[in-house]
């Protein structure tokens, strides 16, 4: 008996290492690809004064695409605020909107009084979410994002049952067992932004 644990045991080992090992090279290999944009971002950034935003505009791309689509930033949805998708021709574009929208939705968290990952949070919600954390206390926090998700976002596009799906992140397997709410956003959006941020540092070699 003893003997057979030990040898599901090692079988368990192997199997972390191996899946590690296969983790890790996939994620530096993401991590390059996103890298590659870092030059064209702070060019960009800079028409605003905010190159020092680069690693964040960075995180947001491995966030939104790991840097491996066209709309390299996801900004379609964003252009003159007409919710549509596959409006974005070229990663220069993406970047330019997208980048556009996002020191927007900056500048307008700080004239809010909130907190940098509100305006992060509200790429993923839209602008109205700064306006609900200012009158929530002025932080981006897991729980006001999941309310927000699921009172304004969900309902406001058919989902009025609190219906959820699987999406399975480290926060979010913590958090809530990996559950998002049907059309109602990603309320992990800042944390995964956060997380990538500090990812991006540690793979960066």
């Amino acid at each position: 008996m003893k003997k057979l644990v030990k040898f599901i045991f090692k079988g368990m080992l192997v199997v972390l290492v191996i899946f590690g090992v296969l983790w890790g090279y996939r994620t530096h290999e993401n991590v390059k690809r996103v890298e590659a944009y870092r030059a064209q971002v702070s060019s960009e950034l800079a028409k605003y004064d905010l190159t020092a935003d680069t690693q964040l505009v960075l995180a947001i791309i491995y966030t939104e695409t790991k840097g491996g689509a066209t709309d390299v930033m996801q900004s379609s949805e964003s252009v003159a605020g007409n919710g549509n998708t596959n409006v974005i021709d070229t990663q220069s574009e993406s970047m330019s909107q997208g980048i556009k929208n996002l020191v927007n939705l900056i500048e307008y968290a700080n004239e809010k009084g909130c907190d940098v990952y509100t305006g992060v949070q509200a790429y993923n919600f839209g602008k109205a979410y700064v306006d609900y954390v200012a009158a929530h206390g002025g932080t981006n926090t897991t729980k006001l994002a999941e309310a927000y998700s699921r009172t304004v976002v969900a309902p406001s596009l058919g989902n009025k049952t609190g219906a959820t799906y699987t999406h399975l992140t480290w926060d979010s397997l913590f958090y809530n067992g990996g559950k998002l709410y049907t059309d109602g956003g990603n309320f992990f959006y800042a944390q995964e932004v956060h997380f990538n941020f500090n990812l991006l540092k540690l793979f960066n070699w």
